[in-house]
């Protein structure tokens, strides 16, 4: 039947498939799907591995309202998750659109929306349909000044709350888009092609027309990820702090480990600058003892540790405003903490509130930094302030050390 590619014939993606993917279960496989050919091949693919697989098939698009010919492109998913029987969600970037900037703020809205769908409907992979092509165009546009990342096989969502326990594979990095556009006509298949991509004024657009059809090889991108994933599986953690021995971080170039960090024990969406990290990482290496601050984290470097955490006037000076929980929604506090409750609450940071605690509690903060503290969550009924976590019907997960992990590269396939 036109549409169903065969297990044998998958453009590479079946050995990527193997080395991350899981084999059955309940959950879906996500793949974002835009009617371009690059997509439509990786959408075909996916579904015959999640049919050979015993998994379930969930195509997401994203209608961005900026063309005519929007809708028609969102209905194009539609029929082609129709036809391979695939579950189908089509997700819609609403509100003003930038007058500068246009591109990244679509990208970074369909990411959300992406991450946030494949997020309620229980898939943890989102397959996206980048290829070698893209790659080689990236490196073009960096050349040029732009700071677009090349993309790579396996990495956690990049937006944050939205993208949390949510990983994306690309497993089309291996072929050409030209490679590409030749299997999907010898299945007599047929793609949208966005006039977007060829207009000039979009630097992706320029980076395409430069390339011709000349792509770089994967192996030219490959960048060993194993000393930040090392740290990361070492790193202590408790109550949104992350904690690493001294010692290890005098060992080899460490700065990613440590961007990463602040990254996470900050609960923030934006990484720290390349410079000031490398700095960072240069004096953790040596054996000063020392506080500072970068990007919302305090780091405090003691003798044998360091320590990674919120830091507490950052949180104070952006107002952090109290969350108000629903009965059995789970939301996410300070980016750092998830929390679920069974009935109404409403969270606030500790700073200020500690007095007001049971005593038995505030004996169990003693074994976290004092800034460390200010910034747990915690209960205020009436006269009485509780610790969030342990309180009867609040669930907290704290998010801090499963970002670390995912982010240096120490997960490795679907959860």
């Amino acid at each position: 039947m036109r549409g169903l590619a065969r297990p044998d014939d998958d453009l590479g993606c079946g050995a990527v498939f193997e080395r991350r993917l899981r084999v059955g279960g309940d959950q879906p496989v996500a793949v974002a799907v835009s009617g371009g050919g690059d997509s439509l091949a990786l959408a075909l693919i996916a579904d015959a591995w999640a049919r050979a697989h015993g998994r379930r098939l969930l195509i997401l698009t994203v209608d961005h309202g900026l063309g005519p010919l929007s809708r028609d492109w969102t209905q194009a998913c539609a029929d082609l998750a129709n036809r391979l029987r695939a579950g189908f969600q089509a997700l819609t970037w609403t509100g003003r659109k930038p007058a500068t900037g246009l591109p990244a703020a679509a990208r970074e809205a369909r990411h959300r929306l992406i991450a946030t769908a494949a997020r309620d409907a229980g898939a943890q992979v989102v397959l996206l349909g980048h290829t070698a092509s893209d790659r080689a165009e990236a490196d073009v546009m960096r050349r040029g000044g732009a700071t677009t990342p090349s993309p790579r096989e396996w990495a956690p969502s990049p937006v944050w709350p939205e993208g949390r326990d949510v990983f994306l594979l690309r497993p089309l990095l291996g072929a050409g888009r030209a490679e590409i556009r030749a299997w999907l006509t010898a299945r007599g298949e047929t793609w949208i092609d966005d006039p977007a991509n060829d207009d000039p004024r979009f630097a992706r657009a320029r980076a395409r027309q430069a390339l011709g059809t000349r792509v770089m090889s994967c192996a030219e991108h490959v960048a060993s990820s194993a000393r930040p994933a090392e740290l990361a599986m070492v790193a202590r953690a408790e109550a949104g702090l992350l904690a690493v021995a001294r010692d290890a971080l005098r060992q080899g170039d460490v700065a990613a480990f440590v961007g990463a960090a602040c990254l996470c024990a900050a609960g923030t969406s934006r990484p720290p600058r390349a410079d000031r990290t490398g700095r960072l990482a240069e004096r953790l290496q040596g054996s000063e003892t020392f506080t500072t601050s970068l990007s919302g984290a305090r780091v405090e470097a003691a003798e044998t540790e360091v320590r990674f955490m919120r830091e507490p006037g950052e949180m104070t000076r952006r107002g952090l405003k109290p969350l108000s929980l629903a009965p059995g929604l789970a939301e996410v506090w300070d980016g750092r903490f998830e929390i679920a409750a069974d009935h109404a609450v409403t969270i606030l940071p500790l700073a200020g509130l500690a007095a007001r605690l049971p005593s038995d509690q505030r004996q169990g903060l003693t074994s976290l930094p004092p800034s460390a503290r200010q910034g747990l969550p915690v209960v205020v009924d009436g006269d009485r302030v509780d610790l969030a976590d342990g309180l009867r019907g609040v669930t907290v997960r704290p998010l801090a050390h499963a970002r670390l992990l995912a982010a240096c590269g120490a997960v490795e396939r679907e959860p």
